[in-house]
């Protein structure tokens, strides 16, 4: 495993390795790593301080309402970052459109944990493709991934021009050294990596396995609360944003830049993560799970799934999202009179759930810490055998879900299987016969339940 690199971050508080971050989500932030870096009052003053270049990274247009920019300003403009390209391949990770005809993605699907294998890893090597949707060339649609990460990047950078990242870690402590400061995660957090931010991930305990959503459309926002009110699921004060840190090395480098659904290289004789103060509301987040708060019934009725929702990426349709990030986490079940659990479905939305640990309650037996499944659009689900008998019958006092924690990448969108998750990931051949065993009930006799 390589050894981090932080020690050449430089922050405000004069600390190296411990990242500091900022409340807010959407903010207006600014930080500076130097006093006096940060001008006041203007954006791009004839001359800025220390010799830095002033530049705006945007993630809307010019004209969207309201437009989301940061105003860097650094060490050296990103056009020294950015020299002749040469064409790479990754061939794990995948964009869509990615349909294979010898592929059926039309199915109820379930995979085991991706076992690591002893190869070391990075974060761009590591990255395993299993469902594609939409287009990455019209900016629609999301693909998700699974992450098998062993070793840092050693002077090698990332930055995707396709798409913002929803990182989900189910094993180990990742670092990300972003050009707007550092964010560390583990189980139970999340992060939110801005389109066109460029970063180097590390490896802070290994070896590190989780999930990415890759959303190729508008931000994640947080969802409307409707009646719910102002308070309760995930609030915008939980959401931290790293405070200003930069290096300051010359030493040969590397970007990887993922464009189009391709990967291109450039070779830089510094390292570009040199801005030393930014103001903007463009920028990376962590946020810990552990602080959603879930809201639900409290008399009878199970509500819909997206009363869970953490995150939802708007689509061009009112009301459904190009992705919805929909959490599972331990809570009260107090509903009379009520089968609990999830109940049968079908509709249009396509459901990738992962499992960060525990049991999830409609599915207690075979969906293990580091699974994924894979419902999509219009293909009926809900619990299995043992679930169902389990919550028709059970007596309906209060309980409590403990010790559990999942989510689900909703998107309206078909998912497309790849490759690796059709032919290499461990998938469970028999999951579909874990409703084989639901027997018929129907009596004709009135009144009979």
């Amino acid at each position: 495993m390589n050894a981090p690199q932080t020690s050449n971050l430089v922050q405000s508080n004069g600390a190296s390795t411990t990242p500091g971050y900022m409340p807010g989500f959407a903010n207006d932030f600014e930080s500076e790593a130097l006093e006096g870096a940060l001008p006041q009052g203007m954006n791009s003053p004839q001359k800025c301080n220390y010799g830095l270049y002033g530049e705006q990274l945007s993630g809307t247009a010019f004209t969207a309402n309201p437009p989301e920019r940061t105003w860097t300003y650094r060490i050296r403009p990103s056009v020294k970052h950015s020299a002749r390209y040469k064409r790479i391949d990754l061939p794990y990770w995948k964009s869509a459109p990615h349909v294979l005809s010898d592929v059926t993605s039309l199915g109820q699907y379930r995979w085991d944990p991706i076992p690591h294998s002893g190869e070391n890893l990075t974060w761009l090597t590591g990255m395993r493709t299993m469902t594609t949707a939409g287009d990455v060339n019209t900016q629609v649609g999301m693909a998700s991934h699974v992450y098998l990460v062993t070793e840092s990047m050693k002077d090698a950078y990332f930055f995707s021009a396709d798409s913002e990242l929803l990182v989900v870690p189910q094993e180990g402590r990742l670092r990300f050294c972003t050009e707007l400061g550092i964010i560390d995660i583990e189980p139970k957090e999340i992060a939110i990596i801005p389109r066109g931010l460029v970063y180097r991930v590390e490896v802070l305990e290994g070896p590190c396995r989780g999930f990415v959503c890759e959303n190729y459309g508008q931000k994640y926002e947080l969802p409307g609360r409707g009646p719910i009110g102002a308070n309760c699921l995930a609030n915008p004060r939980d959401f931290k944003a790293p405070v200003a840190a930069f290096e300051d090395r010359e030493v040969p480098a590397t970007i990887t830049v993922k464009w189009c659904g391709q990967f291109h290289v450039t070779e830089i004789g510094q390292s570009p993560l040199d801005v030393v103060a930014w103001h903007g509301n463009y920028a990376p987040y962590k946020y810990d799970l552990r602080n959603y708060c879930p809201v639900g019934a409290i008399l009878f009725d199970h509500p819909d799934p997206s009363i869970f929702t953490v995150l939802t990426a708007p689509s061009g349709v009112p009301g459904t999202a190009n992705i919805d990030f929909v959490l599972f986490r331990e809570r009260w079940l107090v509903a009379e009179d009520t089968f609990r659990p999830p109940w049968y479905h079908k509709n249009i939305m396509s459901e990738l759930m992962g499992n960060i640990y525990g049991q999830y309650d409609a599915k207690p037996q075979g969906f293990a810490p580091g699974g994924v499944s894979l419902h999509n659009m219009m293909l009926p689900h809900g619990p299995d055998r043992d679930a169902f008998e389990g919550a028709s019958n059970a007596d309906l006092k209060p309980e409590k879900l403990d010790e559990t924690m999942s989510f689900m990448f909703e998107t309206r969108f078909p998912q497309h299987l790849t490759e690796f998750a059709a032919r290499e990931a461990p998938l469970q051949e028999d999951y579909i016969d874990c409703w084989s065993s639901l027997e018929k009930k129907f009596d004709g006799t009135p009144g009979k339940k």
